[in-house]
């Protein structure tokens, strides 16, 4: 399904494979724990945010940026091989992904409008894994401010962002909290994979 030139793959993890998923992620949070980041301008994002690779993603008063460790200076942990195995499967990549972001969406919570822009590389893809509850997506283009399309993302769904939509203004408007069985606690879990350098 095409969404702005973004690819949805719907339903492309099995309840078995979302199970074992979550699973893998709760080791990730052993080793680095989900963190609830400021914005440079001292206000607390909403989502709470882990990763793994070479590279995770962190936000202080210095502004958003990718990080070799992890703030407490730890490194961040290897990606899981389930989500290389994925990768490989649908990003038509030559590169490895170096970050796997991890996003957890709580009651009322949303991610605003922006571009993926903080890489170098942007012939490489963004592949985005959802699990948990639905979520209301959104799509535009390459510009602020032009026409969007939406559809409502549920547990098992992946988004291909690449070649013109790579750089696509993209957020999640709101979260149908309670929608899927799947997380304990309801929510929604999103992971991102994408080639930083």
């Amino acid at each position: 399904m095409d969404l702005n030139g973004a690819t949805l793959f719907p339903g492309y993890l099995d309840a078995e494979s979302q199970r074992n998923l979550v699973a893998i992620l709760r080791d990730v949070a052993e080793q680095a724990p989900f963190r609830q980041y400021e914005t440079r301008f001292g206000r607390k994002m909403s989502v709470r945010m882990t990763a793994a690779g070479e590279f995770g993603w962190i936000s202080d008063s210095r502004g958003y940026r990718y990080a070799a460790t992890q703030p407490d200076g730890q490194p961040w942990p290897a990606i899981p091989e389930t989500l290389l195995t994925l990768w490989h499967e649908l990003a038509d990549c030559p590169r490895r992904p170096q970050c796997c972001l991890v996003n957890y969406y709580g009651d009322n919570t949303k991610m605003g409008l922006h571009q993926d822009r903080d890489e170098v590389d942007f012939s490489c893809p963004v592949l985005s894994v959802s699990l948990g509850d639905d979520a209301l997506f959104r799509v535009g283009g390459v510009e602020r401010g032009g026409a969007t399309q939406s559809v409502w993302l549920k547990s098992g769904d992946v988004v291909l962002l690449s070649g013109p939509s790579r750089l696509a203004y993209h957020g999640v408007d709101r979260i149908r909290f309670g929608s899927s069985s799947l997380l304990p606690r309801n929510g929604r879990i999103n992971i991102t994979l994408r080639v930083v350098d």
